[in-house]
């Protein structure tokens, strides 16, 4: 489904990421880790073609991403809060990215009622606009836009951060019941070696914008990661 060809992205002369291949499936849950500065934005901003490669290309369902927009219709996304309309409130927010999608009011209603457990009381019904949000509480409206298209494939950077305990285990469980139920392709980094590997089922470790690790999540992955980074 997403395939990478010697993908290299250069800042200043640098070269912060250098991936030669790299394919993720159709339903399959990709986790990527690694320290501050590891590549792991970069990649997701050049899946996205929010950045130009400086070498190599990115193919979803074999098609070139690089300007090109047949893609994004099956591609949900959320990395930062620049992907929200901040001066909208949640219910403008999600109206107008549902339009975009082609969905009716109805079916934007029956989304968001799908959501409240998730929202937790504190989204919808506020009156408030989205800059004047918590952090936690705009991922949490980021995020749901992201899947109000029903995507093929979903790309989160950095889900869990900012959100409380009780949040975090609602995402886990909304996560893992999505993929279970739907065989959405998900890609997530973290830096919360439990949540992703409570959540992915393969896990890639990036490294000054090299892969160093690509496994399959079992029993032993958790404290292979932890020594890994504890070195």
């Amino acid at each position: 489904m997403i395939q990478v060809f010697n993908l290299q992205k250069m800042y200043n002369g640098v070269n912060v990421l250098d991936i030669p291949e790299l394919t993720i499936s159709q339903g399959e849950s990709f986790g990527l880790v690694g320290n501050n500065g590891a590549g792991k934005t970069t990649l997701f901003r050049l899946i996205l073609d929010l950045v130009e490669a400086s070498n190599g290309h990115v193919e979803i369902e074999n098609q070139k991403v690089a300007r090109n927009d047949r893609w994004k219709a099956i591609v949900g996304s959320f990395l930062d809060e620049g992907f929200l309309i901040d001066y909208l409130t949640p219910e403008e927010y999600f109206s107008f990215v549902g339009r975009l999608y082609h969905k009716s009011k109805g079916d934007i209603a029956e989304f968001m009622e799908s959501m409240q457990d998730f929202f937790n009381g504190e989204i919808t019904g506020t009156q408030k606009l989205i800059r004047d949000f918590s952090k936690g509480n705009q991922k949490k409206i980021g995020i749901t836009a992201a899947l109000l298209g029903d995507p093929k494939i979903l790309i989160l950077d950095e889900p869990f951060t900012a959100l409380d305990p009780s949040t975090q285990i609602r995402l886990k469980r909304f996560l893992n019941d999505l993929q279970e139920k739907t065989g959405i392709a998900m890609l997530i980094s973290s830096h919360d070696l439990n949540h992703i590997t409570e959540v992915c089922k393969r896990i890639v470790v990036l490294e000054k914008g090299l892969v160093v690790k690509d496994i399959k999540t079992n029993t032993e992955t958790l404290k292979e990661l932890e020594s890994y980074f504890a070195v």
